[in-house]
């Protein structure tokens, strides 16, 4: 498939203005993450791809002022939930109050409706209300009283944890985690960026100072290009293959489900688009390939165990050369 054939099917997009509307958004939410471009892709690459995003990292590096500033970018609502023990499942996708002048039950949205959710230390709160979020984040809706509420489109999860403190928390399950389409760091700045936030931040807020590249609506045609970007079959077989590759694995004993695959293909298409092609290639796989199942896979004992200190980095140890045992197709444009 051309770009062309790409362009006529999701109306006046083309790979080039795909390209140019996507790098000014990044270079919008750069102003307020400097230093971070990486972080940055991410979050803009699960939002296309209609995944959700899992940032763990220490507090105070930016993890939601990465999705505050996406959200202002593109003329989002945002809404920011704080999970905590007593956080209850209904505050999360909302209740059904009794109206005594109409005598019947009206439904009282919860946080959850809104573009772009901050729920931030996903893992302070119980099972029952992390649970609350699994049918929104895979099926774009919630469902309280027998009643399906659809959820705003575009919808993005950004959720955040702490990986260090972990006293009062609850692990997420991996069914949940398997919900998640990438797993980031943001990591500490480094000096020149630090420096700079300090003059920037001294007496404004620069959130203030945004101002939106497109509209949320626009956004959806953003996707709607992205979904239909070419994957070669070859390309295809290699994601599946990665993913195999992954389940037989001697040192894990937790492979990458059939979503870790279907949800690479989806963030490769969009990585793809980002960088003008309305195709995928090898590369887009691979630079994808740990972010998307890095968090999915459970490290052998003998590789690391699940929660040893070291299990993340033997992961990455294992899709590093899990990568390099597998045959890059050789693709060729259609």
């Amino acid at each position: 498939m051309t770009d062309a054939a790409v362009t006529e099917s999701t109306g006046a997009l083309t790979a080039e203005s795909f390209a140019r509307t996507t790098e000014a958004i990044l270079a919008s939410v750069s102003g307020v993450i400097d230093g971070k471009p990486e972080a940055v892709r991410s979050a803009l690459v699960c939002l296309l791809a209609e995944g959700h995003l899992l940032i763990e990292d220490v507090p105070g590096v930016g993890k939601t002022m990465l999705a505050r500033a996406l959200a202002a970018s593109v003329d989002a609502t945002v809404r920011r939930i704080q999970f905590t023990p007593d956080l209850l499942p209904g505050d999360v996708t909302g209740v059904s109050v009794f109206n005594p002048v109409e005598r019947e039950f009206e439904f009282k949205p919860g946080a959850i409706f809104a573009n772009i959710v901050i729920a931030d230390e996903i893992n302070r709160s119980s099972p029952k209300t992390q649970s609350a979020l699994l049918e929104a984040m895979e099926e774009g809706q919630v469902t309280v009283d027998g009643r399906t509420h659809p959820l705003p489109a575009p919808f993005l999860v950004v959720a955040t944890q702490n990986p260090l403190e972990m006293e009062g928390t609850y692990a997420l399950p991996e069914a949940q985690r398997d919900r998640f389409m990438m797993r980031i760091s943001m990591g500490y700045p480094d000096q020149r960026s630090e420096a700079l936030m300090l003059r920037q931040r001294d007496t404004r807020n620069p959130l203030d100072q945004l101002s939106p590249v497109l509209s949320a609506a626009r956004v959806t045609d953003l996707i709607a290009w992205a979904r239909a970007v070419h994957v070669a079959p070859t390309i295809e077989d290699y994601a599946v293959a990665l993913a195999h590759a992954t389940r037989t694995h001697a040192d894990l004993r937790l492979g990458a489900s059939p979503r870790a695959t279907l949800q690479l293909v989806r963030a490769a298409k969009v990585w793809a688009a980002l960088d003008g092609r309305g195709f995928v290639i090898p590369d887009d796989i691979t630079a994808l390939l740990a972010p998307v199942f890095a968090h999915r896979l459970i490290p052998s004992r003998s590789a690391g165990g699940a929660r040893a200190r070291g299990a993340a980095d033997a992961v990455t140890t294992i899709i590093e050369r899990i990568a390099g045992s597998v045959r890059v197709p050789i693709a060729a444009r259609q």
